[in-house]
């Protein structure tokens, strides 16, 4: 991962009806890991890694980093949001922009909060980097995911074949100010 750009990195929490996006703390260690080792949430992302790998690199404070977020319920982790810039994306048109990534817990899906999460890290990425675009990768197999992409104002730019599965890349350009 690069650094995201120049941002101030964490930012103050961000609040949401439901949620904090925050930056991670040793309190989230045990959730990191199960969400890395969940072969439900690895389910169209190459499988989960194993638990006892985890357990030995996953650091005491794990995921702090620029652009990676905690999504925190009632104190709690439940996901992370990721928006990371790759200067040599494995898609040419993507190469350069930011990519939005998430996860979240089995226990959370279908309650909105992908959503609501992702709404909000979009937001605060248009307000400290106007212009720019987002992209957004996953595989078309993931029905819940294509219809969050469609939701968050993700446009298809390209679907290609990789890891043995067909992929959607999308884009979302931000809004544009009124006059």
């Amino acid at each position: 991962m690069t650094e995201l750009g120049p941002v101030a990195w964490p930012p103050a929490p961000i609040r949401t009806e439901r949620l904090v996006l925050r930056e991670s703390e040793a309190r989230d260690r045990a959730a990191f890991i199960e969400l890395h080792s969940s072969a439900e949430v690895h389910t169209y992302l190459g499988g989960p890694r194993p638990r006892d790998e985890l357990e030995r690199e996953v650091p005491e404070v794990p995921g702090r980093r620029p652009g990676t977020f905690v999504v925190d319920l009632d104190g709690a982790m439940i996901g992370q949001i990721q928006l990371v810039r790759e200067p040599e994306h494995h898609r040419p048109a993507a190469a350069g922009k930011v990519d939005l990534g998430y996860l979240f817990l089995p226990r959370v899906w279908g309650f909105g909060y992908a959503a609501e999460a992702c709404a909000a890290a979009l937001d605060w990425f248009d307000s400290v980097f106007p212009g720019e675009p987002v992209v957004l990768a996953t595989q078309t197999a993931n029905v819940a995911s294509m219809r969050l992409v469609a939701k968050l104002g993700f446009t298809e730019v390209e679907r290609f074949h990789a890891w043995d599965a067909e992929q959607w890349l999308g884009m979302r350009s931000p809004a544009t100010p009124s006059d």
